[in-house]
């Protein structure tokens, strides 16, 4: 055989392996995964999600393919972004906090064949927000995971003022949230207790650093970081500012009471997105979302940086110190 022969030979060889090959990944069920933040800070969501996805047999690019979309804090692409993945039929769109209201808005007034099944992670009630019917029967082609977050405002409240002899609280709110019902609920709370509270906005890092200036001029005693998903992100940073300028404050996730925050509590936003995966995965498998209960947290952790409450001057009631799941020293 001449060379340019078997040349020509083994290119139409190769050729018609790929073909089925291509065709292969092509056929993977792919799913949509949109986020009001940046892809740099959804590690935590994203690690425990896949882990979700692989507990039920689905691993990204292998039998399925995820594709991302990040709105970097701009909550305001989140419904241009939602749209874009409909449009490409997604087996299943996935969300992130508020990117849940945008999802279902898109597809408002579509026919019942056209609808793309979404799960959901929220820290909002989801029945009081309108986005499900009701926790057991959440109809419409969506369900998922609340960790109901923002119902806990009150917790913080008494929990931060336990270590903390407060008069003035600042409230750290993003306000490009859908709702807002954890900061009214902290302000009942507050004025029932002769407590005054200021609302501080945390939209972006500049606003976040500021609010932490106005903390300091302002005399506010401390500090409750409501539940929002960008301000998840920053749980870091917001602890080391904590620390930095010595603000004794509660959040949510353990990355801002490892990161110098004096407490956080929350449900386990961790188990929360691995039950999303897990729905993802059911739905791939032929379950309707409609049919799929929303998922509750099953504990509330909360975690007190010992070593901040020294620097703050603080004493650790032994009462709160049985409570805590975690003591970081």
């Amino acid at each position: 055989m001449k060379r340019r022969q078997f040349i020509t030979l083994l290119g139409g060889a190769a050729a018609a392996w790929s073909i089925p090959a291509r065709a292969q990944q092509l056929a993977l069920p792919v799913i949509g995964f949109l986020s009001p933040i940046s892809a740099n800070g959804a590690s935590l969501f994203l690690d425990g999600y896949r882990q979700g996805l692989k507990e039920i047999g689905f691993i990204d690019g292998q039998n399925v393919k995820i594709e991302y979309r990040w709105a970097d804090g701009d909550y305001g692409r989140l419904p241009t972004l939602a749209a874009e993945l409909i449009k490409m039929r997604v087996a299943v769109l996935t969300t992130m906090g508020d990117a849940a209201y945008a999802a279902k808005a898109a597809q408002s007034g579509s026919l019942d064949r056209d609808v793309v099944p979404i799960v959901f992670g929220l820290g909002d009630d989801p029945v009081a927000t309108g986005l499900v019917t009701s926790l057991n029967r959440p109809g419409d082609h969506i369900t998922g995971v609340t960790s109901f977050g923002h119902a806990l405002g009150s917790k913080k409240l008494e929990l931060l003022r336990q270590l903390v002899p407060a008069t003035k609280l600042g409230l750290l709110v993003n306000p490009n949230q859908v709702g807002l019902t954890e900061v009214k609920e902290i302000e009942q709370a507050a004025r029932s207790l002769g407590l005054e509270t200021k609302i501080l906005h945390g939209r972006n890092t500049d606003e976040i650093e500021n609010a932490f200036e106005i903390i300091i001029a302002d005399r506010i005693d401390g500090l409750i970081v409501t539940v929002d998903t960008f301000l998840y992100a920053q749980s870091r940073k917001l602890g080391s500012l904590a620390a930095h300028y010595s603000v004794p404050a509660i959040a949510s996730l353990r990355a801002f009471a490892a990161a110098g925050g004096l407490m956080s509590y929350n449900g386990s936003v961790r188990h929360a997105v691995v039950q999303q995966g897990i729905y993802t995965g059911r739905i791939l498998k032929g379950e309707r979302a409609a049919d799929l209960p929303v998922q509750l947290p099953t504990k509330y952790d909360l975690i007190i940086n010992l070593k901040s409450a020294r620097a703050l001057n603080l004493d650790l009631p032994p009462g709160l110190s049985a409570l805590a799941d975690e003591v970081i020293e």
